[in-house]
């Protein structure tokens, strides 16, 4: 089992804390006072169109970027100011289930669930196959641990990413694009699953997604993002019934008019 983080943490209701996060590449402005909070045991989703700053967020919650200003907050403890040990105890509390799956072709189905288990515990060999196995069971997959990756579905590879994901037994899962690229039955199995691991684990579960069939089906709540700010943070029916001319213009596959500046256009080809 993971060991608690040594990084001092408050007391707080939330699993996530996110306040007035600023992020930037080179000099533009990816998220602005971006604000959030996820209860334990939710499902927060956030959604966004492309370059609405999804990836971002989701990267400074993993504690790979760090803000430009503001506070990232996990379990109560401000993961911006943790070192590189106290960093990595959070982590061990972590799961992440990649896009693409991130899987290594190098090695087996059951070699790549095991992989965490052998780089950050000292769990002998026979202990660490039983509980690889036991996550391949959780997600469907017993039977298929001697594959290779390049043998697997597109929503095989999802399911073993996510079987590593969980193999640590993580107390925060985040979702990197669960559904892209999968056909709308394995999409709906998956979002299936996530519910039944939501529900038998009480593992809070952060998803980022464009998918809003699925977003709908798996959120508690949702947070809609656009140009690198929250336009609305709420339950799938206040996201649906929003006033936001923005947010419904997402929800509805609605292209917005966008006025050109003459002057600013100009300034932009000759700078």
């Amino acid at each position: 089992m993971p060991q608690a983080a040594t990084v001092t943490a408050s007391a707080t209701p939330y699993a996530i804390e996110v306040e007035d996060l600023v992020s930037y590449y080179d000099s533009r402005r990816i998220l602005d006072e971006v604000s959030l909070r996820v209860r334990p045991g939710e499902i927060m989703v956030v959604m966004g169109g492309s370059g609405s700053g999804k990836s971002t967020l989701l990267r400074h919650l993993l504690g790979l970027n760090r803000p430009a200003a503001g506070r990232v907050s996990l379990f109560g403890a401000d993961i911006s100011q943790a070192s590189a040990r106290e960093l990595y105890q959070l982590r061990r509390r972590m799961g992440v289930s990649f896009q693409n799956g991130a899987l290594f072709n190098s090695m087996t189905v059951e070699e790549n669930v095991a992989f965490p288990l052998r780089e950050h515990t000292r769990l002998d060999e026979r202990t660490i196959r039983i509980m690889a196995r036991m996550k391949l069971e959780v997600v469907n997959l017993a039977g298929f641990e001697r594959l290779m990756p390049a043998q697997l579905s597109g929503g095989m590879i999802k399911r073993a990413a996510l079987a590593r994901a969980l193999v640590m037994d993580p107390s925060l899962l985040f979702f990197d694009e669960p559904s892209a690229g999968l056909d709308p039955v394995v999409s709906a199995d998956l979002d299936e699953l996530i519910l039944r691991l939501r529900d038998a684990l009480r593992v809070t579960i952060l998803v980022v997604t464009h998918e809003l069939d699925s977003a709908f089906r798996i959120a508690d709540r949702i947070t809609v993002l656009d140009q690198g700010r929250i336009l609305i943070t709420g339950t799938v029916e206040e996201v649906r019934n929003s006033p936001s001319e923005r947010v419904q213009n997402l929800l509805n596959r609605r292209s917005e008019e966008i006025d050109v500046d003459p002057e600013e256009y100009l300034r932009r080809l000759t700078d």
